[in-house]
């Protein structure tokens, strides 16, 4: 939809609503129209056809918040064919050009002016401005500048979430001119981008594309007698400790974003993010695989033949006591639950218990004679015969 649309047609009207009226009002009076007007219930009824079209568009606009507030600039700003400059009424803040030169202009850049009311480019540039998120004039707020940190937590404080300071330096309004860059806090309108903080170039085929302002660094505004601190910019550096809250569960790397925790915005803008990338300490006993701890527990051999209760650390609180069936081979996993990570929605993962069957390195006395007995009664038993089976292929 073209910025002639929004500044000719009166979508009110259209739909028979005043400015004023609310969403109910407008889907009601929509929905009532459109069943009128409605294709189907005018077959061949070509002017049926283009009122149902209007009807369309104009519900598009006025259902729709964000368009309907940047229609209702534009009817204003532009409101019977003349243009109002932003903050001006009638006599020098007014332009009374017809709507058909307005948008039948050239698409040249805004060129230089003595003064924010000087507009010497195509109109369209400068009227682009308005319908561009990215555009606005040099009262318009900015959002402050994103910052990016690091903080090491032991593996216990990934593991439960920790309360850390992090102590960061970003930019911030200059305190000795509050923000203007200027000495006295009188900067002076840009000439180049007349205040918007941006100029537009023509890109062929009737479109223009936006870019800051080189000369004001798009801020809109030119210190006349420059800050001796932040030398003309209105930002200056700014060193804070904060205390920051890392979620529980956190993994080694992973990047977190802590909304408007980053640079002060400017001129009353909102604040940026704040990423702090995590690195997490290892364990001397215990690892991790996303929710669930992992821990390696040594066991006897009988313990593992026999079976048993065999006790297992835990990184918070008791042991807890695990049943090992009998026959248990060496490098089996058993599950503890809940005893692992904790999660987002307050639970926890689960601790994997990994069985190592301990070997002793000397054996003597009554288990020397006790194993002896054991590898005679067993000397009929090959544990490899799968094995050479296998590698047969048989």
């Amino acid at each position: 939809m073209s910025t002639k649309d929004f500044v000719e047609k009166d979508y009110y009207k259209v739909l028979g609503v005043p400015k004023d009226a609310t969403e109910a009002e407008i889907k009601k009076a929509y929905r009532k129209l459109a069943r009128e007007f409605h294709p189907d219930a005018n077959k061949g009824d070509a002017k049926a056809e283009e009122r149902f079209k209007e009807i369309s568009e104009a519900n598009d606009v006025l259902s729709d918040p964000k368009r309907r507030k940047e229609y209702d600039e534009a009817r204003t700003l532009f409101g019977g064919g003349g243009f109002r400059a932003p903050g001006g009424a009638g006599g020098a803040g007014g332009f009374g050009f017809d709507l058909g030169d307005l948008f039948g202009g050239g698409q040249g850049t805004t060129t230089t002016g003595g003064n924010a009311g000087g507009f010497g480019g195509g109109l369209g540039d400068v009227f682009g401005g308005l319908f561009n998120r990215g555009a606005g004039t040099r009262t318009q707020p900015r959002r402050g500048q994103d910052i990016e940190s690091e903080v090491t937590l032991s593996f216990t404080e990934a593991v439960d979430g920790a309360t850390v300071p992090l102590r960061m330096s970003s930019s911030a309004p200059c305190k000795a001119c509050a923000g203007t860059g200027d000495k006295n806090g009188t900067p002076r309108v840009c000439p180049t981008c007349v205040g918007t903080g941006q100029v537009s170039r023509g890109a062929g085929g009737g479109f223009s594309l936006t870019d800051p302002c080189m000369e004001c660094k798009g801020r809109g505004m030119i210190a006349q007698d420059p800050c001796d601190i932040c030398k003309g910019s209105g930002r200056a550096k700014s060193a804070r400790t904060m205390q920051v809250r890392i979620p529980a569960g956190v993994s080694d790397g992973q990047r977190i974003r802590l909304r408007g925790k980053g640079a002060p915005g400017e001129r009353g803008g909102p604040a940026g993010d704040l990423y702090v990338v995590v690195h997490v300490g290892t364990h001397a006993v215990f690892g991790r695989k996303g929710d669930n701890l992992t821990v390696t527990v040594p066991v006897s051999f009988t313990e593992a033949a026999l079976g048993g209760e065999i006790k297992v650390p835990t990184l918070h609180g008791p042991a807890v006591t695990l049943r090992l069936p009998p026959g248990t081979p060496n490098g089996r996993t058993l599950r503890a639950r809940g005893k692992g990570a904790a999660r987002k929605d307050g639970t926890r993962g689960d601790l994997l218990v990994t069985v190592e069957v301990a070997v002793p390195a000397t054996v003597d006395g009554e288990a020397l004679q006790a194993l002896e007995s054991y590898r005679e009664a067993t000397a009929g038993e090959d544990p490899r015969a799968e094995l050479f089976k296998a590698a047969k292929g048989a």
